[in-house]
């Protein structure tokens, strides 16, 4: 019986398949597949989320921890742009799977986990995305309360006035994320273009009135080789774990994408190039305060409260919406999918983002960030090296193990292929426990710290090679024949393929 339609290398459920799978515990209208209606999202789109997510506070002082290390400036942005290049292939690696399948992050992870053992990955993502979320909400309510202060100095002496932007900012978050997807694809096409705009003037102005500044002519502290290498990949380490959680998640939205051509061309050059054009203008605009203001003022919100109020009160504007756009499409799609998985028949995605955006708020992040330097360091290589272990399982059971084929349909069946043995796959809870334990030796014992330094990149690998190597006899696996038996492969609409 072919449950499954394939046409111009997008797979949909037959509306036989549909109406069978429909009352499955495991369905509902947010976690089902998406139709070929759906696939609306263009290049484009693709490029604006992602140069709205990376126009950010964070990625704009990103750069400045490295050269307080040591570092001058080419040698941190060429950190940036290695660690965003390395990034980008898992992230398009699980791209084709969300763009082929039409199926969320949850459901993809059903696949190497099985329907219940899906919660594992999906929740580990969900917590480190809702600290994210909370971290972001709180750097959000600062940098606008900081302007607010300095354009109307009464407003610092109003009780709680921190609090109310906070409970205000928190609101217009999780209601933007309420929405869903569709939501954040309107919201990047407005952020992306103004944000960006605004960086460049900032850049223009900074130039004008002094130039480069000293911070660019600055030479690299490390006199050897062994000196930088030492810094640098540790470093290199929490550039790439900055997006590892977008590589897990990225279904999520590519499951809207029109094909997969123009989904990878738009995500291949939007992160890498957006993330160092932007820290460079954080160095270039940093080094110009130098000279401008006798100190160098890396935290652009510093920055803005010494203009004028109406420049203030743009900045503000502009700030709020930089921080909502990486808030939204970063942090509450994965844990608000996650939640949502856990009961598809009465948890829907809304609700999950009403309770991502409570689980935020109760991780306190504003306490969290009153440690800022040794948190966000221990945050970003500590999930680091769980998340780049999953994203291995991934890769290698949709491009090794199954070579890009699924039965669709049974991903929704509690009794089907991927149910595995009660619901759990084993060898994915394996490879795993192996893909976390190997790094966590480099904590243990000083002569590996080279594992914990570089944990993302070893657990990605050692679980990716772990996971086939347990799943090479799978009886979950589709054969060739399988795959032609269950897929209705319909040749392109010639219409179509003359109007791209």
């Amino acid at each position: 019986m072919k449950t499954q339609i394939e046409q111009n290398g997008i797979v949909t459920l037959s509306d036989e398949a549909t109406k069978s799978v429909s009352d499955s515990e495991l369905w509902n209208d947010d976690l089902r597949p998406t139709t070929e209606k759906e696939h609306t999202w263009t290049g484009l789109n693709f490029a604006t989320l992602w140069i709205g997510m990376c126009l950010c506070i964070p990625a704009y002082t990103m750069a400045s921890g490295m050269i307080s290390l040591g570092m001058n400036w080419w040698q941190a942005i060429g950190t940036i742009f290695l660690g965003n290049v390395i990034v980008l292939i898992p992230i398009l690696l699980n791209s084709h799977a969300g763009t082929k399948f039409g199926i969320p992050y949850p459901v993809f992870a059903r696949l190497w986990f099985g329907s219940k053992g899906a919660h594992i990955p999906s929740m580990a993502r969900a917590v480190v995305a809702a600290g994210w979320f909370g971290i972001n909400t709180w750097i959000g309510t600062t940098a606008i309360d900081v302007l607010l202060s300095a354009s109307f100095p009464v407003w610092k002496n109003l009780t709680g006035h921190t609090a109310i932007i906070f409970a205000l900012f928190w609101a217009l978050n999780v209601g933007v994320a309420y929405k869903g997807p569709q939501a954040i694809k309107v919201l990047s096409l407005i952020a992306a273009p103004v944000v960006g705009l605004s960086a460049l003037i900032l850049m223009i102005w900074a130039f004008t009135n002094a130039g480069w500044g000293p911070i660019l002519s600055t030479p690299s502290k490390f006199t050897t080789t062994g000196e930088f290498l030492k810094v640098f990949f540790p470093t290199l380490t929490g550039v790439i774990a900055f997006w590892a959680t977008l590589a897990l998640n990225i279904p999520d939205f590519c499951r809207y994408a029109k094909n997969q051509k123009s989904q990878m061309i738009a995500q291949s050059f939007s992160l890498p190039l957006t993330m160092s054009i932007f820290s460079f203008i954080g160095i270039a605009v940093t080094s110009a305060t130098v000279v401008i203001f006798g100190t160098a003022i890396w935290d652009p919100v510093q920055l803005l409260a010494k203009f004028p109020p109406f420049i203030i009160f743009l900045g503000t504007i502009i700030i709020a919406m930089a921080s909502l756009t990486i808030n939204v499409g970063a942090n509450i799609v994965a844990p608000a999918r996650a939640i949502e998985n856990l009961y598809p028949k009465r948890i829907t995605f809304g609700i999950g983002a009403l309770i991502t955006g409570v689980f935020a708020i109760l991780m306190q992040p504003w306490f969290i960030m009153s440690n800022f330097g040794n948190y966000i360091f221990g945050w970003l290589g500590t999930y680091a090296a769980l998340l780049g272990p999953i994203d291995g399982i991934a890769i290698a059971d949709y491009w090794l193990v199954r070579r890009r084929k699924m039965a669709l349909k049974e991903l929704y069946e509690p009794a089907g292929r991927y149910n595995y043995s009660s619901g759990f796959n084993k060898n994915g809870v394996y490879a795993l426990i192996i893909g976390v334990a190997v790094p966590v030796l480099g904590l243990l014992v000083p002569g590996l710290r080279f594992l914990w330094d570089n944990a993302w990149t070893f657990g990605l690998f050692i679980s990716m090679f772990a996971y086939a190597y347990l799943m090479k006899n799978d009886q979950s696996v589709l054969s060739p024949g399988e795959y032609e038996a269950i897929t209705q492969i319909q040749a392109p609409d010639p219409m179509e393929r003359l109007a791209k």
